[in-house]
């Protein structure tokens, strides 16, 4: 009997211990997207092989995305800083590799782009470079699926080399429903050939690879920029780090000794793109020191009104977000990259 009443203590206090790690341990199936860092931008960007000396920073912002425990989703509702996603919410039918390298390329795409506009902006030369098409997903019936993966980069088709994914798809095309088609990519930075049959493409009546595409491409100057992003993906780093290679290769002093943080896509002719969680960004900035936060203006059209009426772009989400951690950071809209470099030259000959 006492050994009875011992082993049902033991097994209590095992069940009690489970029941513990299973709540603040176990991850659910969800993700909780928080505030993440504020990095300095020329720890990543070497121009003609040198980082930037300057005083003063220019700061990418993130935000983190960690696994969902019990504890950790209650601790973190009501909390505005805090939103918790479902898997499928996050990454779609991706799985969380996969996710992690779209995440890579949509950072190389920021980073060429940076280049291209800032070099463009600068009145420096340089050249962009076709890479191939990026393969982004592939579809379930594709006579690909477990021969190509996202991230790999389609060199050739059948032996022809293309100058954009436009002719890509016109190749494809053109292809008889019955072809068999040899195609060559890079995984890796590794060189591979594998081939197969073409598939119906859902609600049209055209055959293809059953894969969804874009152009991978590199962008280079004169003098030579490197950026190396390291784990940090997504394009929301876009305005940043062109305003880094900017202040480089045009030898401008923009930070001035102070600390600028923002966020914000970046396209080749420098228009600044909206990004998601500003909020958390705005949080992270201020906790790093910052003065000026540069925050997407997006133009909020009827378009956008009619699919989505509760709709607030970037610049009014950052003020509110702001104005809850009653930061003294002052907050900036900027449409293009041209509005964040008049700001930042103005208000230098004020600091």
């Amino acid at each position: 009997m006492k050994f009875n009443k011992t082993r049902n203590k033991i097994f209590g206090a095992l069940f009690i211990f489970i029941v513990v790690v299973a709540f603040f341990m176990v991850p659910t199936g969800y993700y909780l997207e928080v505030p993440g860092t504020a990095e300095d931008t020329s720890q990543f960007v070497k121009v003609d092989g040198k980082h930037d000396k300057k005083k003063g920073n220019l700061l990418l912002t993130t935000v983190g995305i960690v696994p969902g425990t019990a504890f950790t989703m209650l601790k973190s509702m009501g909390n505005s800083f805090e939103t918790i996603y479902s898997q499928q919410d996050l990454m779609g039918d991706e799985n969380s590799q996969e996710y992690f390298r779209v995440q890579q390329y949509y950072m190389k795409s920021a980073t060429n782009n940076a280049i291209q506009a800032a070099y463009t902006k600068a009145d420096k030369p340089f050249t962009k470079k076709y890479l191939g098409v990026y393969v982004m997903d592939v579809m379930d019936n594709s006579d690909f699926k477990k021969k190509l993966q996202i991230g790999d980069t389609i060199t050739s088709i059948n032996g022809y080399h293309f100058n954009n994914a436009d002719q890509f798809i016109k190749y494809v095309k053109k292809q008889n429903k019955h072809s068999n088609v040899k195609i060559d990519f890079l995984r890796d930075g590794k060189a591979k050939t594998t081939s197969g049959g073409l598939v119906k493409l859902a609600d049209t009546k055209r055959f293809g690879l059953g894969i969804t595409l874009t152009d991978n491409t590199e962008a280079k100057g004169n003098p030579s920029t490197k950026i190396n992003a390291g784990d940090i993906g997504g394009p929301s780093a876009g305005l940043m780090f062109t305003l880094q290679v900017y202040s480089q290769v045009a030898n401008k002093d923009l930070k001035a000794g102070r600390t600028i943080a923002g966020t914000g896509t970046i396209a080749p002719d420098g228009t600044v793109g909206p990004i998601g969680g500003i909020e958390k960004k705005i949080y992270a900035a201020s906790e790093e020191g910052a003065t000026v936060f540069f925050a997407p203006d997006d133009p909020v059209t009827k378009e956008i009104k009619k699919y989505e009426p509760g709709y607030v772009n970037n610049y009014h989400l950052a003020l509110r977000a702001a104005k809850k951690i009653h930061t003294k950071m002052k907050i900036v809209p900027v449409k293009n990259l041209n509005d964040a470099i008049n700001y930042l030259e103005k208000t230098k000959q004020s600091k």
